[in-house]
Order: C-alpha cells, then sequence, then structure tokens
C-alpha cells in the first residue's frame, strides 16, 4: 500500500513540473476586465475518478526552490488531508530525476502551515507552523524551525535521503 502511495505521489508531483510559460504569453487582463462571450461555450465532462488525479486535485501548495543550481528540480509541496484543525498539510519535498522517472518524493511531515526561510544548494530552511495538543485537551499554537539538507546523487541526480534538523532562530 506504501508504495502505491508513493506513486500516486510521484505522479501528483510531476503534473507541478517547473516548465516556463510559452514566450510571447500575454499577462491576464487587470482584475476589472469585464468579460463577455464571444463563442459558442462547451460542455466538459469530468475526469474520470482515478486515484492519481484524486491525489492531484488535493496539492494545495508548491514552492519552488531557486537556489538549488542549474537544472536542479526541486520544491516543496503540500497537499491536503487530515484535520485541518490539527495541522492536516502533509508536506513534502521533490526531487526531479527524469521523465521517465519523474519525481523522488520525501515526506517532511504534517504541518499546519510552513515558510521558506533561505534555500541553497542541499538545503532550505523553514518555519513550520503547527497546533499540539495539550494533556487538558486544548490545541495549542507552535512554532519551531528545521533545517532540511541533502547530498545530490552523481551528476545531481535525486539525493538517496533527506536529512531533518531542528534548529533555532537567532
Amino acid at each position: 500500500m506504501r508504495v502505491l502511495i508513493l506513486a500516486a505521489a510521484s505522479l501528483v508531483v510531476s503534473a507541478c513540473t517547473f516548465a516556463a510559460g510559452p514566450s510571447g504569453a500575454q499577462a491576464p487582463p487587470p482584475a476589472s476586465t469585464t468579460l463577455t462571450a464571444s463563442g459558442e461555450a462547451q460542455a466538459l465532462q469530468a475526469e474520470a475518478s482515478d486515484e492519481p488525479l484524486q491525489w492531484a486535485a488535493s496539492v494545495v501548495r508548491v514552492d519552488f526552490l531557486q537556489n538549488q543550481g542549474d537544472g536542479a528540480g526541486v520544491k516543496l509541496f503540500g497537499t491536503a488531508g487530515g484535520d485541518p484543525a490539527m495541522n492536516g498539510l502533509y508536506t513534502h519535498i521533490a526531487f526531479y530525476q527524469s521523465p521517465g522517472d519523474g519525481w523522488r518524493v520525501f515526506r517532511l511531515g504534517d504541518f499546519l502551515e510552513y515558510r521558506v526561510i533561505s534555500d541553497e544548494p542541499g538545503r532550505v530552511n523553514l518555519e513550520i507552523f503547527d497546533h499540539t495538543m495539550g494533556a487538558d485537551d486544548v490545541i495549542r499554537d507552535r512554532v519551531r524551525y528545521l533545517i532540511v539538507s541533502w547530498t545530490p546523487g552523481a551528476d545531481g541526480a535525486a539525493p538517496e535521503t533527506v536529512t531533518v534538523a531542528p534548529a533555532e532562530a537567532s
């Protein structure tokens, strides 16, 4: 089952590739623009309900890490799930491998929210916002920091492992 879930997650993040928009693409119109239909409307049918599309629809956040070197496709992404009162943003880091292999994905945790403080080759620093349940059954806010690090494989390949360390802010 875990292999199936990882395979589905890989398909989800492959849908969020880092392709640039076409050259010559126009900026969207300002929000104050009024639109009037100028052609015949087309009715669309829902896609077949398959597991990879269900996973893709659960992606609620994607952050591309910009400072990982030439050709590196590294991103953080979160999927919605679980009880949102007790976190619910399943947060992952993904490394692009190739068109045939897709992404190598590592789950970082279940948070309420995260903020990228900085990233540099082989490392990203995160501020984590989450909830904890006290002994008195009261949900409390918590802020903490993590250092996520890795060593790329040969020729810049996706890493075999990722390390997550608690950190202190200064």
